[in-house]
């Protein structure tokens, strides 16, 4: 196939794909595409396997994202905004992005770093004076943990702290117990997490958690405003980032994505009523684990800036060797080791271990998906996804909305293979 017949072949596709409201034809033209080493053909793919999902039931739709030094090479949206919603997806639709939040709070933690507002080995209780009490439970008695709770523990997800979701332990049951979902403000939230015992020692294995909603609180009591308001306006608003909220904004309701999980007895994903989901709006506790609602283009643009060293447009977030420091490997093997084999539900895979704030893939060879060393990445509980591949200068977003998928790694690792596949080489920088 010719460039002048795959031009008009993708505006078709993007009219059947209902792509609206966004220039895409112009930022997808196929002589870019190529120039920075895509094979635009190839790429289509990406549409196959979400194609694919959709006719079977386990999406509703999906927009799908790939850049490659500093370009897009593909942007699609596919399927309907819910099964129940039959809406055309589009590239500014809405989703709720879940853990893909984690990165964005660390980030605001690591502004507040460079700003000499604390040092990484600092204990937490320095600045959120409620954890000096803390104990963790040995032999089933409450007793001093061995060393403080530090902000780099936070960070890396070894601060001792769970979700409650393993179902016999009983620091996880007393989570579940504690409600911690509903608490009624960042206080409440971490007055009833300081009321429970640690998990485990600080510092001694990987255990995914609650740690970045109580890093979203330090940035709160550290800079003095609610992280909605710091995120607004130490990061959305310098970037450009226009959809990405706590509270989406009642003129933009009407793009958010509808939210499901999936059935194993009809065998299809089925809706989730919304006063059962993530709130949207008259969101007064703002999670830094689990709570924006992005777009993304928008998620891209806070990629974008990580991928260009902190910096976007002009606007610097972060220096260069802040954002090279976040995104080493923090764990040690034994401490990565011990966490994965206590609980498999780690959200590390083999072949990759942690930084601060991100997944890293340590070796490509043990993640059992091709990858690069040094990507990094994360996802959210609703299928979100994206990675950033400092070797092939490449940033991949995943955007879809169900929850509890037993095909959600597969839905990931789908989006890598028909992404990497369709690499012809280097390419050239703008």
């Amino acid at each position: 196939m010719t460039r002048l017949q795959l031009k008009p072949l993708l505006a078709s596709l993007i009219l059947a794909f209902g792509l609206h409201g966004l220039p895409v034809a112009a930022e997808v033209d196929p002589d870019r595409v190529e120039a920075l080493g895509f094979s635009p053909q190839r790429l289509g793919k990406i549409d196959d396997f979400v194609r694919r999902d959709i006719a079977a039931q386990k999406i509703p739709g999906a927009v799908t994202l790939v850049a490659r030094h500093g370009e897009l090479v593909h942007l699609v949206a596919q399927g309907t905004l819910g099964v129940d919603d039959p809406r055309p997806m589009a590239i500014d639709t809405l989703f709720r992005i879940y853990s893909m939040t984690k990165p964005v709070t660390t980030v605001a933690a690591m502004m507040l770093y460079e700003e000499g507002a604390f040092h990484l080995d600092d204990p937490v209780h320095r600045y959120l004076p409620e954890f000096a009490e803390v104990k963790i439970l040995r032999d089933g008695q409450p007793v001093d943990p061995e060393r403080p709770i530090t902000i780099e523990n936070l960070m890396t997800h070894t601060a001792g702290l769970t979700y409650g979701w393993h179902p016999t332990d009983p620091v996880d049951k007393a989570y579940r117990d504690a409600d911690l979902i509903n608490s009624t403000s960042s206080a409440d939230f971490i007055a009833r997490l300081t009321a429970l015992p640690l998990r485990f020692e600080p510092g001694s294995r990987y255990h995914y958690s609650v740690a970045t909603d109580v890093l979203g609180v330090l940035v709160e009591r550290i800079s003095g405003m609610s992280l909605e308001a710091f995120f607004q306006t130490r990061i959305f608003a310098p970037l450009g980032m226009h959809d990405t909220f706590f509270n989406v904004p009642e003129d933009k309701l009407q793009r958010l994505a509808a939210n499901h999980v999936w059935n194993s007895e009809a065998g299809r994903i089925v809706p989730i009523p919304p006063e059962s989901s993530q709130p949207v709006t008259d969101v007064a506790v703002f999670s830094g684990g689990g709570g924006l609602i992005s777009s993304a283009r928008d998620y891209w643009v806070f990629c974008e800036m990580l991928r260009r060293g902190g910096s976007y447009q002009g606007t610097r977030i972060l220096g260069p060797k802040t954002v090279q420091f976040m995104i080493m490997d923090h764990l040690s093997p034994e401490v990565r080791d011990r966490g994965a084999a206590e609980n498999p539900n780690s959200h590390l895979y083999p072949g990759q271990s942690f930084g601060l704030g991100f997944g890293i893939i340590t070796d490509p060879g043990q993640t059992g998906v091709i990858s690069s060393k040094g990507a990094f990445s994360w996802g959210g509980a609703a299928n979100t996804k994206f990675w950033i591949d400092p070797q092939e200068d490449l940033i991949a977003i995943l955007m879809t909305q169900v929850m509890a998928a037993p095909y959600g790694d597969a839905l990931r690792f789908d989006m890598k293979v028909a992404t990497y596949q369709a690499l012809t080489g280097l390419g050239s920088p703008p």
